[in-house]
């Protein structure tokens, strides 16, 4: 049932330094629940009980959650191999914090987090790689909610965009990048406006400080970015 992902899924953070058959094993030991959607389906929304830590092996989702004002902030868009859920899965709650939307046509795959940290009554010699992974990721993700928190905390629109640009340039090494977000996801990635983002984005570009094509950025001025943060 699960061998059409094998090659996807172990490449997934979660499954790192575990083989295709010890893999295929574990699968059939943890016996996730695999659940399709359509294109703008909600797959979890906050009054629902939590159905398990999600792997999108096909297609697109994105995380969001409103803000006090009842405006959607985009949390964050994941793509095939990547998890969602990890968080509250180990922490005694059953209601979602967030609000998980198919931005494609996508099949999840849920693994039943009880599943994970048991006992395993195979013995599979890779559950003890799985919690270590486990454990890297939930922290990785910690760090990045409380990177989320400090988009939130700038008070100019140039400075959030400042910020995120640069964070781009560093995780690719180049002055030209392509941004995973659409201009409106972007906008609601930062908590701002469409309209007062683009029209910040053009200010720098008139200024000389970057340019733009659709999602495709190019840093002009490094110095000058980094003195609007």
């Amino acid at each position: 049932m699960y061998t059409k992902w094998i090659g996807l899924l172990t490449d997934v953070e979660l499954f790192k330094n575990i083989g295709k058959e010890e893999l295929t094993s574990m699968l059939m030991c943890i016996c996730p629940n695999v659940v399709s959607y359509k294109k703008k389906e909600s797959i979890t929304m906050s009054e629902n009980d939590f159905d398990g830590i999600g792997i999108v092996v096909e297609g697109e989702v994105i995380v969001t959650k409103e803000n006090a004002a009842g405006n959607r902030v985009i949390m964050a868009k994941l793509k095939e191999g990547d998890l969602f859920g990890e968080i509250i899965a180990f922490s005694g709650y059953n209601k979602w914090a967030a609000t998980v939307i198919a931005n494609t046509d996508c099949t999840i795959l849920f693994l039943p987090p009880e599943k994970i940290l048991g006992n395993c009554p195979k013995m599979c010699p890779g559950h003890k790689l799985l919690i270590q992974n486990m454990l890297k990721i939930v922290s990785r993700k910690a760090l990045g909610l409380n990177r989320k928190v400090e988009y939130l905390s700038i008070k100019s629109i140039r400075g959030k965009i400042a910020t995120y640009l640069l964070e781009q340039y560093n995780k690719y090494g180049e002055q030209t990048f392509m941004v995973p977000l659409k201009r409106s996801e972007l906008a609601e990635f930062l908590n701002v406006s469409r309209p007062s983002l683009s029209r910040e984005i053009c200010n720098m570009r008139d200024e000389g400080i970057i340019d733009f094509y659709k999602s495709s950025f190019k840093i002009l001025d490094i110095k000058a970015l980094q003195k609007n943060i």
